[in-house]
């Protein structure tokens, strides 16, 4: 993430915006009506033309002022790489009720409106809107910051952004209007708008995080006239839409990461950019190690450049080659290990040359770049709750309870126990107080085995467990506690059979697999060729949805065997599924509906036990699995 934005681009900024008061801006004072005309930078698509409304004559009240405290209508969006735990509320700000959005740990703040369940079927009638924005810092300060307005909007939520800059003091508040007559709104389409504060000049200047503040949100029609809003309602998900943080789909978990300090720079298409390797990166890449980079592209794509190599100038994990980075479907992660370096650029990283660049072959932008240790991406396989652990604690403080019978059941070779947590540092790790081979630490970070924690989930098998405080489960005493070296919370704990999601790249997506349907209700398409294709010995299907029950599975209607379920939740053959994304293997689709994938049919459906939706699936091959 760029914050640095230097002095003279905002003075040139507020000069630029001083030049066009009189006729219209893309942002406005507080108290001037919405009026402007509007430079719209798109994401995915650029704006048809820079268009112009007609200002509404009279200031009319605003289609959601937040004076009544409501705020169902708005959700963080956690989808990006650089997106930031935010905490939102309603507040007293400027004189009046207004959303508050705090940022939690430096990063971007993105925050979702849901205009389509604001406005119903006037959603399409909408050409202009308006929104008083404000910033401000705990230690009383003011620094500019700036960000973007982001629609999405129509059937196929094409995203558009408008810039929105707070710049000075004594216009802080500032009102903030965009024309979006050029992409409309469309009704019954889950259109929304996505708010983001991405230049926060205080976090330089040593004053903390921003909080933004966002009031008197106003709907306009072509007429000038605002939209009444239904305050009411609650977010509804547009398909893609994610607040659940990293997607870890495709990816090898990375153990031990140590961060690449100072690495994140942007650059257009085939442009490369990057920073010499510090001591710690160079001595992290070895054997079985993989480096991941965090970042957005336009086209999704992500690899490294080594330029100084000495076997040559040399592209790793380019995408379109045989053997291309690992990317998460949301096309904000890409892994690229040791062994696909290697193979370039030969087995001594001294040879390796200074200087680690990325690439792509669309515009381009990386958050961060660290390099660890390949671990399995982690997997329970009917899990067996560990009914009531939730709890929380400050750092080197132990919090658990007693282990209930079916939790030391089900701590059998193989099992695994998941953790879901959230802590400052990204670490946990269990406590076992009174084992019979003493007070234990079991998977504690910095250590030589620790968990697999990402942040969200942490994972600590039996045999870790089994290492320390011995074979016999009988042994470890009956509490089971947890740790980190930050405060941190757990919300619940699960143990079952230890799967791993399998790593893999190029990916062949299902184009326009996308559908959703109630509990045991099927739906999906035919298969197109390049998926027939791709489903060989050793592939993997990767759905990437939602549902109910956290479960998914695939069913194949017109298999010559017959209607078959695949991967069926509670059978002793399940789909990996962790509630985000899940993963079948071929061997899986053929240990029931044959070898000869032209009998399989030509239909793939999509079920689960709970209602459902699908945002996506690929088809790609499977590799080797990390040790």
């Amino acid at each position: 993430m760029r914050r640095n934005k230097l002095l003279a681009c905002l003075m040139a900024g507020t000069m630029a915006v001083s030049l066009t008061a009189c006729s219209g801006t893309a942002d406005s004072d507080a108290s001037t009506a919405p009026t402007t005309t509007t430079e719209a930078v798109t994401t995915t698509q650029e704006a048809a033309q820079e268009t112009t409304t007609e200002a509404p004559q009279v200031k009319s009240d605003a289609s959601v002022d937040f004076e009544d405290g409501q705020m169902g209508f708005v959700k963080a969006y956690s989808a990006p790489a650089n997106a930031a735990d935010v905490e939102m509320s309603v507040v007293d700000f400027d004189g009046s009720k207004a959303l508050e959005v705090k940022n939690l740990n430096g990063k971007v703040p993105f925050v979702g409106i849901d205009v389509s369940s604001l406005c119903g079927a006037s959603v399409a009638d909408i050409a202009s809107i308006s929104m008083k924005l404000g910033v401000s810092y705990e230690d009383g300060s003011f620094s500019a910051c700036a960000g973007k307005i982001t629609t999405w909007t129509g059937e196929d939520l094409v995203q558009t952004g408008y810039d929105w800059s707070v710049y000075m003091e004594s216009k802080n508040p500032k009102v903030a209007t965009v024309d979006v007559s050029s992409v409309p709104f469309t009704a019954g389409a889950n259109n929304i708008l996505v708010l983001s504060l991405e230049t926060d000049n205080g976090l330089d200047a040593g004053h903390g995080n921003a909080s933004l503040y966002v009031d008197d949100i106003t709907f306009y029609d072509k007429s000038g006239k605002v939209i009444t809003a239904d305050k009411s309602v609650a977010f509804a998900d547009p398909a893609g839409y994610s607040s659940s943080g990293r997607d870890s789909s495709n990816l090898y978990a990375v153990k031990g990461a140590v961060n690449f300090e100072g690495f994140a720079t942007s650059a257009g298409a085939w442009t490369q950019d990057g920073f010499d390797m510090p001591q710690e990166i160079i001595d992290a890449l070895v054997p079985g190690s993989v480096v991941e980079i965090e970042y957005k592209s336009e086209t999704g794509n992500m690899w490294i450049v080594m330029p100084d190599s000495e076997k040559g100038w040399m592209r790793v994990g380019q995408a379109g080659t045989d053997d291309p980075a690992y990317i998460n479907n949301s096309g904000n992660i890409a892994q690229i290990t040791y062994e696909q370096l290697a193979a370039l650029c030969g087995d001594d990283v001294s040879t390796w040359g200074a200087r680690m660049q990325c690439e792509a072959d669309g515009e381009w932008e990386v958050f961060s770049v660290k390099v660890g240790q390949q671990a399995k991406n982690m997997a329970v396989v009917n899990g067996v709750d560990f009914a009531g652990f939730a709890t929380k604690a400050d750092a080197w403080a132990q919090d658990g309870f007693d282990m209930p019978q079916e939790i030391i059941d089900a701590l059998v070779p193989g099992s695994v126990v998941e953790i879901t947590y959230s802590s400052e540092s990204g670490n946990m790790w269990i406590v076992m107080p009174d084992s019979e081979k003493g007070w234990m630490r079991v998977g504690q970070a910095g250590t030589d085995d620790p968990a697999v924690c990402d942040g969200q989930k942490c994972y600590v098998t039996y045999e870790q467990l089994a290492a320390l405080c011995g074979d016999d489960v009988s042994t470890w005493g009956a509490r089971m506690q947890c740790e980190a070296d930050s405060a941190w919370e757990v919300y619940s704990v699960k143990v079952g059979t230890a799967a791993e999601f399998a790593p893999v790249n190029k990916l062949v997506k299902f184009e326009g697999f996308e559908t959703s349907a109630d509990a045991w209700a099927q739906d999906g398409f035919d298969m197109p060729q390049e998926i027939i294709d791709a489903l060989v010995p050793g592939a993997v299907v990767t759905i990437r949805y939602s549902s109910e029950s956290g479960n998914v599975w695939i069913v194949m209607p017109d298999s010559e065997k017959g209607w078959m379920r695949v991967g069926q939740a509670g059978t002793d053959d399940p789909a990996l599924c962790n509630g985000t994304y899940a993963q079948i293997t071929y061997e899986q689709i053929a240990a029931l509906c044959g070898d000869d994938v032209s009998t399989w049919g030509a239909r793939m459906q999509c079920e689960a036990d709970g209602a459902w939706e699908v945002y996506g699936v690929w088809v790609s091959t499977q590799a080797t699995s990390a040790e």
